[in-house]
């Protein structure tokens, strides 16, 4: 079958002829329809990321149908069109993931090739109103967003919201979810228009986070706000402190921006903040983020696609971080 495979650090990913997989004992074969990016890809590209095995087929996304099972394995799961969950044995305890622990791509063999085998655990019915592409897009940046701002974050109908960074695929479900739950939302990017294409989809307004004290003006507006979701962290990262209303919530997923310096302690235990990390999110989360993005008829925001003979073009436009929304892959079967 034909993969796109990361050979060595800091080498273009290349189209390859690997072998096909077979199903083991409770798993199946999906033949790939759609695949999509996450700078997760870029990291593992760039040899970032911990744990690093290669050769490897990255991609955590993935939505297509089932074409073969492994011994044991119901027959009524044949020609199912299905969505990958692409958070490997996370475990018993749902406030932190078990040493098993991994995410599909790396070291698993991941999405970008035209097959691949998985227990049937991690499968879940392609929600009817989305494409295979939009299906694509959904898993690891809807789960990510949907246990911090749930689990984590405990988002209630009516709060004020701050999402960072919009335009990335993360983002963009933070956005879309928040809204759907009843929330006031609004938003920062370094762009004009990727603020502008936000508040097309519902934001109620937007700071440029280049803007000098664009922090200070957002919480004399609304008062603070309630919950904050961010992807960046770094020396940005104490603007969110100012902008977080007293006893609100920061919750932050990424590090783009580097670690996190210069934050001012009596800020946060005066204010009563709650500051937390998360990463991915438990079999439960993403069965709950799947029906409620069918249930709402929500769709994913899709940026571009590209066929997967060029993932490598793919990877750099992802890089560049000049897209709004989910960068598919097209996989032709």
């Amino acid at each position: 079958m034909k993969a796109a495979v990361i050979q060595a650090v800091n080498q273009p990913i290349q189209l390859t002829d690997v072998e096909k997989p077979r199903p083991e004992a409770g798993e199946v074969l999906v033949q790939l329809r759609a695949a999509a990016l996450n700078h997760r890809d870029v990291w593992v590209q760039k040899g970032l990321y911990p744990g690093m095995r290669l050769p490897v087929v990255p991609g955590s996304d993935g939505a297509g149908v089932v074409v073969e099972l492994g011994e044991g394995v119901r027959t009524s799961w044949l020609g199912r069109r299905v969505i990958i969950n692409p958070a490997l044995d996370w475990g018993d305890n749902t406030r932190f993931y078990s040493r098993e622990f991994r995410i599909l791509g790396m070291p698993d063999a991941g999405t970008f090739a035209e097959f691949i085998r998985i227990p049937t655990k991690y499968l879940h019915a392609k929600p009817e109103h989305l494409s295979f592409e939009e299906a694509a897009a959904l898993p690891l940046g809807g789960l990510t967003a949907w246990r911090a701002l749930f689990s984590r974050g405990r988002l209630r109908s009516g709060e004020r919201v701050l999402i960072s960074g919009v335009g990335g695929g993360v983002a963009l479900f933070a956005l879309q979810f928040a809204i759907a739950t009843g929330a006031d939302v609004w938003v920062t990017s370094g762009s004009e228009e990727k603020l502008e294409r936000a508040k097309a989809m519902g934001a109620l307004g937007g700071a440029n986070y280049n803007t000098p004290k664009w922090e200070k003006e957002f919480a004399a507006q609304m008062g603070g706000f309630d919950l904050i979701i961010d992807s960046a962290a770094g020396a940005g990262f104490s603007k969110l402190i100012d902008a977080a209303a007293p006893g609100g919530r920061i919750v932050f997923y990424g590090g783009t921006r580097g670690n996190i310096a210069e934050l001012i302690a009596p800020k946060i235990f005066f204010k009563q903040l709650d500051i937390m990390g998360t990463t991915m999110g438990t079999e439960a989360e993403f069965t709950d983020m799947v029906a409620f993005v069918e249930s709402r008829k929500l769709q994913p925001v899709l940026d571009r696609s590209f066929f997967l003979d060029d993932a490598e073009a793919a990877l750099r436009y992802l890089e560049a971080g000049e897209q709004f929304g989910k960068i598919g892959l097209k996989i032709e079967g």
